[in-house]
């Protein structure tokens, strides 16, 4: 392997290292010189546009027994960016399959997340597609591929993130849906969700009603409750400035739809829910938890648990009345914070209201206006 320094740039996505170390360790298998950087497509659609791959740095790649082909790459998701993925070392294990089958078998090793409920790799469709046009058309006629990833520290990291509270266990999901990382702690997610916002308010035919919707799940589980797509704004972060532009925008009524562990933080006052700038979640469940009257060791367990998923289900095992009321309260007090939130900028007029989601993606709690709004903008179909 060419050990020449090469000037290649971070800020990509999982996908985007799997799909480098992988080609890197193809490149080897076929016998052929395998250099420090992998020309990778990073689009889908690339190919029929006729665009150039983009150099992406691997770190190693070396032989092992049995025919396998072992590489590295080292994620850097960017300079400016804070994600638990920086300095994240990626192994992939390659080699020729034997038999029938499709043309690439991949298996999670340790480290990579699974989905509970099959066993699979949890793998993005983005993942898929990289893989797909960057190693398909090496691979000779009739031949196949078996690759396992291996994401030593993916174990360990998953527990910071809230992978378990969607059904994926064991370690990190192997998802993107893009290249390029989305810098959701930052400034330049909130000005693209701003330009939105503000062209849709002033678009003709605006009713005035919008959904906020926090995160990927969100906006994939709220068309199938009956939310019109023409209504939901996907928010990153900054929920606070979002309110208030949606508020001076024209919105009238405002929906906040996600999951519970992450909307319970403007329960607590907390309008920018990046985790790495403020967390509380602990301390708002406990402490709505101890104003319905929850005490002594079923608080402190609240406390304990490590997510709030966890908290609420082993509180429900207990007691399931005391658990939905808590929910209900963490719901209200969603609302009751926006509410001041909004007030505090002056815009006390649009109706914010709040509907939460738990890790089997079905509501769960939602506030008085919440269940309100969910009524209203539902289509009737």
């Amino acid at each position: 392997m060419s050990t020449q320094p090469q000037d290649c740039s971070g800020g990509y996505t999982v996908p985007v290292w799997l799909a480098a170390a992988a080609r890197a360790a193809l490149i080897h298998l076929r016998g052929e010189p395998c250099t420090r950087t992998q020309p990778l497509w990073l689009d889908p659609t690339a190919l029929a546009a006729g665009a150039q791959p983009q150099p992406v740095p691997v770190e190693a790649v070396a032989p092992l027994a049995d025919g396998w082909v072992l590489a590295m790459a080292c994620c850097d998701p960017g300079s400016d960016v804070l994600d638990i993925t920086r300095g994240l070392r990626l192994w992939v294990q390659l080699r020729w399959g034997e038999g029938p089958g499709d043309w690439l078998a991949l298996r999670a090793g340790e480290g990579v997340g699974v989905v509970q409920a099959s066993g699979d790799p949890c793998l993005s469709a983005y993942a898929r597609q990289l893989l797909e046009i960057n190693l398909r058309p090496l691979v000779p006629q009739g031949r196949r591929l078996e690759l396992q990833v291996v994401i030593p520290e993916g174990r360990r990291l998953a527990e910071r993130t809230s992978n378990a509270a969607f059904g994926v266990v064991d370690g990190l999901a192997l998802i993107g849906t893009q290249a390029e990382v989305q810098r959701s702690a930052g400034p330049d997610p909130l000005a693209q969700a701003l330009a939105e916002l503000r062209a849709r308010c002033s678009a003709p035919g605006f009713g005035g009603d919008l959904v906020l919707v926090i995160g990927e799940n969100g906006l994939d589980l709220a068309p199938r409750l009956g939310l019109p797509a023409g209504l939901l704004l996907k928010a990153g972060n900054w929920l606070g400035p979002l309110l208030v532009a949606a508020a001076e925008a024209g919105v009238r009524r405002l929906l906040l739809f996600g999951y519970q562990g992450k909307l319970i933080k403007l329960a607590g006052g907390i309008f920018h829910t990046h985790h790495h700038l403020a967390d509380g979640r602990a301390e708002v469940l406990t402490a709505l938890a101890a104003l319905g009257g929850l005490d002594g060791e079923a608080l402190q367990a609240l406390y304990d648990a490590p997510t709030v998923e966890t908290a609420l289900a082993e509180l429900a095992l207990r007691d399931g009345s005391r658990a939905q009321q808590l929910r209900q309260s963490i719901a209200a007090a969603v609302e009751e914070r926006s509410r001041r939130y909004l007030a505090r900028y002056g815009q006390e007029a649009m109706a914010a209201g709040a509907v939460l989601f738990d890790r089997s993606r079905q509501i769960c709690a939602q506030g008085p206006v919440g269940l309100e709004l969910l009524t209203a903008l539902r289509d009737p179909a």
